[in-house]
Parts: C-alpha cells; structure tokens; sequence
C-alpha cells in the first residue's frame, strides 16, 4: 500500500461485525447435530474464510454473502483438522471444544497465526481434561478423546478468551452444571454465550467472570447477530486522532470503547459519545502522553495496543506503555523508528517521547494489528509511506480501502497483497 500522508481523514464510517466474536459463533456449530446455524453481520476477512473452509473440511455446509452466513451442520462429522488450515489461524483451536463434545475425539495440529509471542493452549487442554477428555500430544498435534465429558468445576489461570470459547461450547453439550471461574469477559464471551442460549443451552454469568453453563444433548438451530468490532473502531477514531481530523464510528456499543475513550479523554482530547456512536475531532490540536497497561477486557485491549502507540508516537511529553497480555509484541517498535518514532523498548515496557512530526518511509507489517498501525502512521506522516505485508491486515478489517478513502485518505494498493499465501 502506497500512502500519501499529511491530509486530516474526516466523516464517518459504519463498524464492520466483530471477527473474533463471529469466529468461536461459528465453531459453536459443530455442536449442533442435523441443525443450521445463522448468522448475521459477518465481516468478509481472510480468517473468516479459513473458518468456512475449515467447518467445510469437518463436513458443514456453508452459504456465505451480503453479511449473512448459514452453516448446515450433518448427522456426522469428521473429527481430524488438516494442519495447512489450523496452521494459519490461531482461532482454528475454537473447534476442539466443539469436536470433543460432538464426536468425542479431535486431532488438532498447534495452530498458529499473529507473530505476537507465545500462545500455547495449556488452558484450553487442562479444562479438557478435566471434564473427562484424554490428551496427548503427538508429532505436533493435540489428540484428545473421551467416552463422554462430565460437567465440572473449572479454573482458569488467566482469564483466556480463546480458552473461556472453548471450556463454554463443550459444556454447553455436557449434561449437568458446569461453571467456569476466572471466565474471561470480553464482549465476544457475550455473544458466543447469546449464541449458544439461543441454540438450547442454559448460560448464566457470561461478562461477570464465573459461568454457569447447564448443557444438553438436545441443541437446536439457532440465528445469532455478531456484534459490532470494538478493535476497527477503535482503529479509526484513532486514524482521526493522528491526522488531526473529525471522524466518528457508527453502528457500535459505546461500552465497548471504553477504555480507548478514558485514555484519550487522559490525553486531553474526550471523543464525542452518543447511543450508538463515538467520534473524535483534533483538527488544529494536540494530546499529551499517558500511560496504559495492556489487561484482559474491560482493561485496555492488547490488540489496540500498536496503534494507541503510534497515536502516542506524536503526543506531547512522554507516554509509557506496559504489555502485560502477550510476550514478543513490540515487534512493530522497529518499523515505527523507522518513520521517526522514539521509543525505547524495557521488557515488556515501552516508553514514548512524542515527535513533532513522523516522515514516510518503506516498512513491514509483522502481524495483523501492526499492520493497522503503520497505515495509521503513514496516514500521519509527511511524504510517501509504503506498507508491505498487508495479507495480515486483510485479516482483520473489511472494505479497509474503501472506507479510508471515503475519509479522505490517500492511498492505493500497488497489487493485490491479498492474494499473498
């Protein structure tokens, strides 16, 4: 992507459905035995495609179009998971919960995805375990199996929202009571929880950090609407913030952005906030530096970490920036100094001292969310800036193009990134 920065980006863009609340809804399929699944506002990304093809492979049938997706689930699936699939997406390990449930035995290649530091799956396989399942891990797959699961007690070391997703699809098939404490509570619980409720299973607590999940053998087809995506909001309030623009997201749950919206009220610009809208306007302003930790939900979301730093790489004085829910993900501090950005990297601590100006230059997208964040400084930055590795952006935000345009941006694509491997 070619970026012509330097131009204030101003209007309003309508937020896309949230890929990490729509991917563990379609996983909850699976559970499902001769049902249909419906969902309504999915985002057309590339891992929301490797899901499809994915639930394909298991033996789900898939119409996909216009926002809205039906999954046909048969009598029978498969139960092993081809490695070119899992290997490219870490949420390809939301199946094995569902899997285990529906057929008892999964084989599941370590999934991969953003190059954000380690994220085993320990929490996911200990839960598992403990409801009844055997595992092994085999030549790099996990192999788990089971005569059938027994609701439990389960405890969760950190509130992991990949780990909640999955401890919740299989209980929500194991009769009895099962209650998962230290739950994760971000919004996407909530929706999976609403998912699932509406396919027949009793879910109490989603949100609150301990679940109450009452399964059943007896789920039915079901229709679920994903929620909005807090994290591309944020993203672009944010692209106003640092080209000095009006900009505002519609269609989203303010609650949602709240903690972006205390941190920028900190910073000394309060966005706009109104039923189901956020805006921001900086045109002739500036904001001072602050200091955030990344947390679980409703804490300040790691995945909006990068660009809330590169917002900070212009702020006025000194910000300080602690990572405290992945390992490895200053990876894009190097690219960032490229463009002029001063950051000093301590642990798993960054510290800021603002610039007064950012200048173009050639840079990498190491992961999905880096990626969002070096357009954000070309967008900011005076001259040219070229952007490379863009197959990870088109992971995560829909229509990308078109909506920065529709704000003012300048950009272009020199190819197709997309079709990237």
């Amino acid at each position: 992507m070619i970026i012509r920065g330097g131009r204030p980006l101003k209007g309003s863009v309508v937020t896309q459905g949230a890929k990490n609340a729509a991917l563990p809804v379609m996983a909850s399929a699976l559970l499902l035995r001769g049902g249909r699944l419906t969902l309504e506002r999915v985002p057309d990304l590339r891992d929301i495609h490797t899901m499809a093809d994915l639930l394909r492979h298991l033996g789900a049938e898939i119409a996909f179009g216009g926002g809205r997706m039906t999954i046909d689930v048969p009598d029978e699936l498969k139960w092993e998971t081809p490695a070119n699939l899992v290997r490219g997406m870490r949420a390809s390990s939301l199946v094995l919960g569902p899997l285990v449930a529906r057929c008892g035995r999964a084989v599941l290649p370590l999934p991969g995805g953003c190059a954000i530091g380690s994220r085993p799956i320990d929490f996911h396989l200990k839960g598992l375990a403990r409801m009844g399942a055997e595992i092994d891990l085999e030549q790099g797959s996990v192999h788990a199996r089971t005569n059938g699961l027994s609701a439990a007690r389960l405890y969760l070391d950190f509130p992991s929202v990949g780990a909640t997703e999955n401890m919740l699809m299989a209980a929500a098939l194991t009769p009895g009571e099962s209650v998962i404490e230290n739950a994760a509570r971000e919004p996407e619980i909530s929706n999976l929880a609403r998912a699932l409720r509406s396919m027949g299973a009793s879910v109490e607590g989603d949100g609150a950090g301990t679940i109450r999940v009452a399964g059943t053998r007896d789920l039915r087809s079901a229709a679920v609407e994903i929620i909005p995506d807090r994290i591309e909001a944020s993203t672009y309030l944010l692209a106003g913030v640092m080209t000095r623009g009006e900009v505002t997201v519609t269609d989203i749950e303010p609650e949602y952005l709240q903690a972006l919206v205390f941190k920028l009220e900190e910073a000394g610009i309060p966005p706009g906030v109104s039923d189901d809208s956020v805006s921001v306007s900086c045109a002739g302003r500036s904001w001072n530096g602050i200091t955030l930790k990344t947390l679980p939900y409703p804490g300040f979301p790691t995945d909006l970490q990068p660009q809330i730093m590169a917002a900070l790489c212009m702020a006025e004085g000194t910000s300080v920036i602690h990572e405290s829910v992945f390992d490895s993900r200053y990876v894009h501090v190097a690219e960032f100094k490229r463009m002029g950005g001063k950051i000093d990297i301590q642990g798993n601590t960054v510290v800021v001292t603002g610039v007064r100006k950012l200048t173009g230059a050639e840079v990498h997208a190491s992961d999905l969310r880096a990626g969002a964040a070096l357009i954000l400084m070309g967008l900011a930055a005076e001259g040219d800036t070229v952007v490379r590795g863009l197959k990870h952006v088109w992971r995560g935000y829909e229509r990308l193009m078109e909506k920065m345009t529709s704000l003012g941006a300048d950009i272009e694509l020199m190819r197709d990134d997309r079709s990237e491997d």
